[in-house]
C-alpha cells in the first residue's frame, strides 16, 4: 500500500516536473511574495555593477603607475611584468574554488568575504618598502584571491534574476564596468602619483570603496536568489524520481560531483572553444593592459617627445589617456556588442560566436597598425589602439552570454570559474610576463639604447596580434557546434 502511494506521489511530481523545470527557465525568478518587487533585483545589479567597477579598478592600479614601480624597486622589463602574472595565477588558481563554492554554499557570504579580503591587503600593500619587493608581489597575489571570489560568483546572481532577453543586457551593464573599472584603475594610479608625488596614494582609495561595496551588498543583495532556489527544487524532484525509478521505496536525491560537472562541461563543445577565445582574449588583454603606456613611453622618447624618466616622479600622461581611451571604448565597446548581438540573432542563431570572430580579427588587425606606426606618430597609434580596445570590448558580455545559456543553471559558477582558470592559466597570467622576457632577451643582444629599448617592446608585442587571429578562429569553430549544444542546454 505505501509503495503504491509512493509510486502515485511520484507520478504526480514527475508530471510536474516539467513545467517547473520550463518555468525556472522561461521565468527571472519565482516570486514568493510581493515584497519581492523588480526594483529590487536592480538595486541588487547596481551593487553588483559597483563592486565590479572597484574589482578593476584595483586590478590596473599597478600598471598606471608602472614606471613609477619599476624605478622603485629597481626592476627590468620580466620582473616588472611578473608583478601582473602573479595577480592573475593566483585569481585563476582560487576562480575553480569559489566556482565550486557558489554552486553550493551561500554566495552573499563569499562576496562580502571577498571584498573586505582584497581590501585589506591592498590597503596593507602601500606600506611596503622598496628593501620588500617579495611581499609586494606576494601582496598582489593576495589580491587576486579576493578578486577571483567576486568575477566567478557576481554573474550567476545576474543570470538567476533575470531571463534572457533582459539577461543579455545586465549583464551587458554589468561587463561595461571592466573596461571602466580597468580605465579608472590607470586614472586613479596615475592621478594620486601626480597629486600627491607618492604612488603609494594609489593603494588608499580603492579600499575604502570597497568598505562601503561591502555595507551595501550586506544591506541589498539577497542571500539567495528565487530562480536557483527553484531550479534546486526541480533538479531535486527529478533525481527522486529517477533513484525511484530504480529502487522502489527508497527516496533521496542524486547529485553530481565536481569531476562530472568538469567531463560534462568538457564534451561541451561550445564551451570549450568558447573559452579558447576568451584565452586569446585575455592574452591580448593582459599584455595591453601591462604595458601600453610604457610602450608609448619609450616612443615619446625615441621621437623626443619627453625626456628620460631620472626624476623622482615619472610622467604619466600616458597611463592618463590610455585610462581614458580604456573607458570610452569598452563602454562603446560592450553596448555595440549587446546591440549587435540582439539584432542579429533574430536572423542566424551562430550570431554570438560570429560577432566575436569578426571583431577579434579586426582587432588584431588595428593592434598590429597601431605597433607598426608608433614610432613616427603617437597620436596614430592611440588611435589604433583605441579601436583595437574598442573591438576586444564587443566580446565581453557576449562570451559571458554564450556560457549561460550553453550551460545548464546549477553548472554556471562551476562552468565560470573553469572558464577563469584556462582563460587566464594561458592568456593574462603569461602575457605579461612573456613580454617582459622577450623584450628583456632582445635588449640582451643589443647595444643598450633607448632606440632598442623601444624596439625590443615592438618586436615582443607583435605576438599579440597573432594571438589575436587564432582567437577569431576559435570563436569561428563555436559557431559550428552552438545550436545543438544550446537545445541540449534547454532540454
Amino acid at each position: 500500500h505505501k509503495n503504491k502511494d509512493l509510486q502515485s506521489q511520484l507520478s504526480l511530481e514527475e508530471k510536474n516536473y516539467g513545467t517547473t523545470a520550463a518555468h525556472v527557465r522561461r521565468a527571472p525568478f519565482v516570486p514568493v511574495s510581493r515584497n519581492s518587487p523588480a526594483k529590487r533585483d536592480y538595486l541588487v545589479v547596481a551593487v553588483l555593477c559597483y563592486a565590479n567597477l572597484i574589482n578593476f579598478m584595483d586590478w590596473f592600479i599597478v600598471p598606471g603607475i608602472l614606471l613609477d614601480i619599476q624605478k622603485y624597486f629597481k626592476l627590468g622589463d620580466g620582473d616588472t611584468g611578473l608583478l601582473q602574472t602573479v595577480f592573475i595565477l593566483c585569481y585563476m588558481l582560487a576562480a575553480p574554488i569559489f566556482g565550486y563554492l557558489g554552486d553550493r554554499y551561500n554566495r552573499k557570504i563569499i562576496l562580502g568575504a571577498g571584498i573586505f579580503f582584497w581590501s585589506g591587503v591592498t590597503l596593507g600593500s602601500s606600506f611596503i618598502s622598496e628593501l620588500y619587493y617579495w611581499i609586494f608581489i606576494l601582496s598582489r597575489g593576495l589580491v587576486g584571491i579576493g578578486t577571483a571570489s567576486y568575477s566567478t560568483i557576481a554573474p550567476t546572481i545576474i543570470a538567476d534574476l533575470f531571463e534572457e532577453g533582459k539577461r543579455t543586457t545586465t549583464l551587458s551593464i554589468f561587463y561595461i564596468f571592466i573596461p571602466v573599472g580597468s580605465g579608472l584603475g590607470y586614472v586613479l594610479a596615475a592621478g594620486m602619483a601626480d597629486v600627491t608625488g607618492d604612488w603609494h596614494w594609489a593603494f588608499r582609495i580603492t579600499p575604502c570603496m570597497g568598505g562601503l561595496a561591502l555595507v551595501l551588498l550586506i544591506l541589498l543583495v539577497p542571500h539567495r536568489t528565487q530562480r536557483r532556489a527553484a531550479a534546486h527544487r526541480a533538479l531535486s524532484i527529478s533525481g527522486t524520481i529517477r533513484v525511484a525509478a530504480e529502487k522502489p521505496g527508497v527516496h533521496r536525491t542524486a547529485k553530481t560531483t565536481w569531476c562530472q560537472d568538469v567531463i560534462s562541461l568538457a564534451k561541451n563543445w561550445s564551451f570549450v572553444w568558447s573559452s579558447l577565445g576568451l584565452t586569446a582574449m585575455a592574452f591580448v588583454t593582459g599584455a595591453l593592459g601591462t604595458w601600453v603606456p610604457l610602450f608609448l613611453y619609450r616612443a615619446q622618447v625615441v621621437q623626443g617627445i619627453v625626456s628620460p624618466c631620472l626624476q623622482e616622479s615619472c610622467n604619466s600622461s600616458n597611463s592618463l589617456i590610455f585610462g581614458g581611451v580604456t573607458i570610452g571604448t569598452g563602454i562603446l565597446g560592450v553596448i555595440a556588442g549587446a546591440e549587435a548581438a540582439r539584432r542579429l540573432r533574430k536572423i542566424n542563431n551562430k550570431a554570438d560566436p560570429l560577432i566575436c570572430a569578426t571583431s577579434m580579427f579586426i582587432s588584431a588587425l588595428c593592434l598590429y597598425i597601431a605597433l607598426m606606426v608608433a614610432q613616427k606618430n603617437i597620436l596614430s597609434a592611440f588611435i589604433f589602439i583605441a579601436f583595437g580596445e574598442l573591438f576586444l570590448s564587443v566580446n565581453w558580455a557576449v562570451v559571458t552570454d554564450i556560457l549561460l545559456y550553453v550551460v545548464t543553471p546549477r553548472r554556471q559558477s562551476t562552468a565560470i570559474a573553469l572558464q577563469i582558470l584556462v582563460s587566464h592559466l594561458l592568456g593574462d597570467a603569461g602575457s605579461p610576463y612573456l613580454i617582459g622576457i622577450i623584450s628583456n632577451a632582445i635588449q640582451a643582444k643589443n647595444a643598450h639604447s633607448f632606440q632598442w629599448s623601444f624596439w625590443s617592446m615592438q618586436y615582443s608585442f607583435i605576438l599579440c596580434a597573432f594571438v589575436g587571429v587564432f582567437g577569431a578562429g576559435f570563436f569561428l569553430l563555436t559557431s559550428f557546434y552552438i545550436e545543438e549544444d544550446r537545445k541540449e542546454a534547454e532540454q
